[in-house]
């Protein structure tokens, strides 16, 4: 299957985090596996070509784990033990082989129906876990146990309409909602002709110049959202503040938004 130059370049930037690390083996055969890229690429026909909807597909889960574990490393840096260690049921790498996983197939579900697309989405990905987990872990069912049940927290969680308990899974809340530059709503935009249901969730993303996640000067994490126009607040406001709202994370996150060339809004 042919990956499409911005592709390639997040996959790049995810092995970049990792080098260095036993795991960027692992997130070479995950980000390479044929169903899961299968998978991806039929949720994106189904979200642009049938429902009008952004970039659900590759580029959206792969910019979910670059985000995620861009967002976890922060966090280790400050010295934040994410849910895996501090339960003694794994390791740093352990959480970020989950979020990996997580964030690959959060929404191949999309390829059945938006609606409670995020459960769809547990049953796809439940036999792809566990064929790569065994791969990963085959000498410790535990281990295996843990990470999968980590992994369907964070995708069954991913909407912000169930409350989830470990910090992996707030993570993947928001590195789902920060996915929101303005290249995610370019081929629908393209592709429309008449005004749709779920307009508006393109035309803000458009809006949407550059999103930053960096170290914090208050708290460990800085979201930066830099956008055009004021519908971008749509994004921030609709979409990213009520994962925000049900993230673990959020205690640890500092939100500042606003249109370029006016001062920032500071939301945390």
């Amino acid at each position: 299957m042919t990956k499409s130059p911005k592709e390639e370049a997040v996959e790049r930037a995810i092995l970049e985090k990792l080098e260095g690390s036993p795991l960027k083996k692992f997130a070479e055969t995950a980000l390479n596996d044929p169903e899961i890229n299968a998978y991806q690429e039929y949720a994106n026909t189904v979200s642009i070509m049938r429902l009008k909807y952004n970039d659900h597909g590759p580029v959206h889960m792969r910019t979910v784990v670059l985000n995620a574990l861009t967002l976890a490393g922060l966090l280790h840096e400050a010295g934040i033990l994410l849910n895996l260690e501090k339960e003694n049921a794994g390791t740093y790498d352990d959480s970020r082989a989950a979020l990996i996983l997580a964030g690959l197939l959060h929404d191949i579900g999309m390829g059945v129906t938006r609606t409670n697309h995020e459960n769809l989405a547990v049953s796809l990905a439940l036999p792809i876990l566990s064929r790569l987990l065994e791969t990963r872990y085959p000498q410790d069912m535990r281990r295996q146990v843990a990470l999968r049940s980590l992994c369907l927290e964070c995708i069954s969680g991913h909407m912000g309409l169930v409350r989830v308990s470990s910090l992996e899974a707030g993570i993947i809340l928001i590195a789902d909602g920060t996915d929101m530059e303005k290249g995610r709503a370019r081929i629908p935009l393209l592709l429309a002709h008449d005004a749709k249901v779920g307009d508006i969730h393109q035309y803000s993303s458009a809006a949407i110049e550059r999103l930053d996640i960096i170290r914090g000067t208050e708290k460990p994490v800085k979201i930066e959202i830099q956008m055009k126009s004021d519908v971008g607040f749509f994004q921030v406001e609709e979409v990213l503040f009520p994962k925000l709202n049900m993230s673990t994370v959020k205690p640890y996150i500092e939100l500042y938004a606003g249109v370029i060339g006016s001062s920032a809004k500071k939301y945390l």
